[in-house]
């Protein structure tokens, strides 16, 4: 079965904390069908399955990285041109890191690196990596460097700079909390903390604006609905007028004290708002929830 003449395919790699999730999370929120850290040799049979049929998703992201096998990622190109018979154009991204970067990255969040189960220290690990994922940053079509990136310009590069959208403006909602600073790059921020807050609520203090049980309490908050409207009647009349500018993205930042109920709840809520009205690019993200 051939892939929908219209479907897209783009594999993600890079070095362990060079962002690979940050970019399949942003791809994701961009409607893409995301699979992190398949098996290279199942990526035909993966979009073979998923391709083709009525109501199956045509823009698929997967993660392939150095947790695979490495006699697969050394056939990585065999596996692409298997994919390209199926009727796509796969694209592969390698996210790349400094050493001295992932390094500092690594003592920050104290994480454990994929390889750290070789016994190697962590310059090692990283040293390794790079020699197992040289056949994928060979044959890769984008290279990105996200050595000076935070979290936030990550996201607006796999919005504004693979070619995935139109040339409508593209929107990312953010949430934070007050008590970390406000988003230095956000164009517009909107302070949540006059709205009543479930924190205070024993129920709902564990939950975010994520869960069913917040948005249902702040649903029936009449307070809340009018903020969010308020809200959406400004940026309904404001966001369009930045398509004449020479810019492609904007973000709307929403703070509330913890950055957890209040802020998440209105950051989900409006992106909706905006895609239900046919924004082609929305994208979320909660600074202290990501």
């Amino acid at each position: 079965m051939s892939a929908h003449p219209g479907s897209q395919l783009i594999v993600v790699s890079g070095m362990s904390g060079s962002g690979k999730s940050v970019a399949l999370k942003t791809l994701e929120d961009l409607g893409f069908y995301c699979v992190d850290n398949l098996p290279a040799d199942l990526l035909p049979g993966f979009v073979r399955s998923v391709t083709g049929g009525e109501g199956m998703p045509e823009k698929l992201a997967v993660g392939i990285d150095v947790r695979n096998r490495n006699s697969d990622l050394a056939r990585i190109p065999e596996w692409l041109s298997a994919v390209g018979e199926l009727g796509l154009d796969p694209r592969l991204v390698f996210f790349d890191t400094e050493d001295t970067v992932l390094l500092r990255r690594y003592a920050d969040t104290r994480r454990r690196h994929p390889l750290s189960h070789l016994g190697l220290a962590l310059a090692d690990a990283i040293s390794l990596e790079r020699q197992v994922l040289k056949p994928l940053r060979q044959v890769a079509d984008v290279v990105i460097d996200t050595s000076g990136l935070n979290v936030h310009q990550l996201r607006r590069q796999v919005i504004t700079e693979f070619g995935l959208g139109s040339d409508e403006l593209s929107l990312l909602f953010e949430s934070f909390a007050y008590r970390r600073g406000v988003p230095a790059d956000a164009d517009f921020v909107f302070d949540a903390r006059v709205l009543p807050n479930p924190h205070w609520d024993p129920v709902l203090r564990p939950l975010s604006g994520r869960d069913h049980a917040v948005r249902e309490h702040l649903d029936a908050q009449a307070e809340v609905a009018t903020y969010a409207n308020q809200v959406a009647a400004f940026l309904d009349d404001w966001l369009p007028r930045l398509r004449t500018d020479t810019r492609s993205y904007a973000t709307v930042a929403f703070g509330c004290t913890g950055g957890r109920h209040r802020s998440v709840y209105l950051a989900e809520r409006l992106a909706a708002h905006f895609r239900d009205r046919g924004w082609g690019e929305v994208a979320v993200h909660h600074r202290e929830l990501d």
